[in-house]
């Protein structure tokens, strides 16, 4: 049976706030991991992106460890979606509109915390 369980969010701001940061290299770096950094040249299906966890407390990494991700869709303002190293995981981040703000949902559970993080970063700056 599958894991139907997700991570998912209301935040307070247009679509189109949102998917600035759920697409936007520096905006990502902000909320989605601590410490790590993303690399997009191209935000476009089948385009590489590398996902860089730098060593923090929480990781005991002794130099920062560069991954490649491969995009698999893009559909604006609706779905980012990615592979993580081999094609088995996908990472997906759907987006919807709802109650006068936006659901952000993740394929899989896990994200609370950095959803919250997005939630905080996305508010702030929308309602300044």
């Amino acid at each position: 049976m599958m894991n139907k369980e997700k991570s998912s969010i209301w935040i307070d701001a247009t679509i189109a706030a949102v998917w600035r940061a759920v697409t936007e290299e520096q905006l990502l770096t902000q909320w989605y991991a601590p410490d790590a950094t993303w690399e997009i040249p191209k935000l476009e299906a089948g385009e590489e992106i590398i996902f860089s966890i730098v060593p923090n407390e929480q990781n005991q990494l002794a130099e920062k460890l560069p991954m490649v991700l491969t995009i698999k869709n893009v559909t604006p303002n609706r779905e980012f979606s990615f592979y993580l190293g081999i094609e088995e995981t996908l990472i997906a981040i759907f987006l919807q509109e709802e109650q006068n703000g936006t659901t952000v949902t993740f394929n899989t559970n896990g994200y609370e915390a950095s959803l919250a993080n997005l939630k905080t970063l996305v508010e702030v700056n929308e309602n300044r």
